[in-house]
């Protein structure tokens, strides 16, 4: 569902929309974020999720005086318990409600693995001088004890897909979802599932390490949208967030840090590209800038997302003032305002220069320099 063009900007009172979606009425309070010509809206509420209603969905809008005010992470913590199925618990951190109905040793463990990448990555951008912004919203996860419930769970919003998935971001409800990655505990409650030192264990094997670095690559996505990297619903494009969050996705879980060098090579990214690179076409680089059309390629899609992150490297290393400033225009779009591709294109030649062709021979050869 697509909101039209935007006609007001949003008001700073306290919206309260009353709509019916899927048989089902509901009213939700927030603000809303845009009103499109034909009177959709798109309703921010105070638990952070983002409502799409279109006009013919809509029953009511008022709005009062009252300010707008995100949940509290003790309110927070109800609503999303009593949408959760029975069973489950919360983990609370600093930044992070980790909801779990799996051991409470692994639900500490995915809060202290998150952590360490919040820490890491407010670190990385400030340092490179991009002011961010503190989550409005307490970081939400929520963790199935196994992949069969989560499935079910999930299906509603992933479709048959979420058989290939195992974890995910929600730009919608701004939350992340995923199951124990450690298979140590059953559905039932009573399994106490592996320690803290068993975990670390089985999570820094090799053969883990594909899955630890989804879900570090969903939850890289979460903070990004919350701190003002990204905008929700906005045209950031998919080669860009994809590329961030690629540049983080993999953790060394033998540090204490977890993030021990930030920026290293994404080994089996990098070796993606670079078998790519005898086939990649000519046009290759203008074709990931323009659109999102080969990073939604279920057949061709990894080629683009190595390329994605190559791009993101070869740019934070050799142009990183460029990026920056790449990154500011792109921070700075609203929601459900959509660029054409001569847009996307042009945005880009602005911030590295109109002779793409040089860009790419020059991306190519460091890439395939890297080792």
């Amino acid at each position: 569902m697509l909101l039209l063009a935007v006609l007001v900007a949003p008001a700073a009172s306290l919206d309260k929309v009353r709509f019916q979606q899927e048989g089902r009425e509901a009213t939700v309070s927030g603000k809303v974020l845009v009103t499109a010509q034909d009177g959709g809206l798109l309703l921010l509420a105070t638990d952070g999720v983002l409502w799409i209603v279109q006009p013919d969905e809509l029953i009511e809008h008022t709005a009062d005086e009252s300010p707008f005010t995100p949940l509290t992470a003790d309110e927070m913590s109800r609503r999303v318990l009593g949408e959760l199925p029975r069973g489950f618990d919360v983990h609370r951190t600093s930044h992070y409600l980790i909801f779990y109905n799996t051991s409470r040793d692994y639900a500490s463990w995915c809060g202290s693995l998150f952590e360490r990448l919040y820490m890491a990555f407010t670190n990385f951008w400030s340092r490179r001088g991009f002011e961010l912004q503190s989550p409005e919203f307490p970081l939400t996860a929520i963790i199935f004890a196994d992949k069969a419930a989560y499935t079910e769970f999930a299906k509603g919003e992933l479709g048959e897909s979420v058989q290939a998935i195992i974890g995910y971001f929600s730009l919608r409800t701004n939350r992340i979802t995923m199951f124990d990655l450690t298979g140590t505990v059953s559905a039932n409650r009573g399994s106490r599932g592996a320690s803290a030192a068993q975990i670390s264990r089985i999570l820094s094997h090799p053969d883990s390490e594909r899955n630890v670095a989804t879900i570090v690559h969903e939850a890289t996505h979460q903070i990004a949208f919350n701190c003002g990297l990204h905008t929700r619903y906005s045209d950031c494009p998919l080669w860009f967030s994809e590329g961030i969050a690629l540049y983080f996705e993999t953790p060394d879980l033998t540090s204490a840090k977890g993030w021990s060098t930030i920026g290293g090579v994404n080994r089996p990214r990098l070796q993606r590209f670079q078998e790519y690179a005898a086939r990649r076409a000519p046009d290759s680089l203008v074709s990931l800038v323009r659109d999102d059309v080969r990073l939604r390629d279920t057949k061709n899609g990894l080629d683009a997302y190595a390329e994605a992150w190559a791009l993101t490297y070869f740019l934070l290393k050799q142009h990183p003032k460029q990026y920056l400033a790449y990154l500011k225009t792109l921070s700075a779009k609203k929601p459900m305002e959509w660029d054409d591709p001569e847009t996307r294109l042009r945005e880009f030649q602005q911030a590295f220069g109109s002779d793409l062709r040089k860009l790419d021979a020059e991306m190519t050869r460091y890439m395939l320099r890297l080792k």
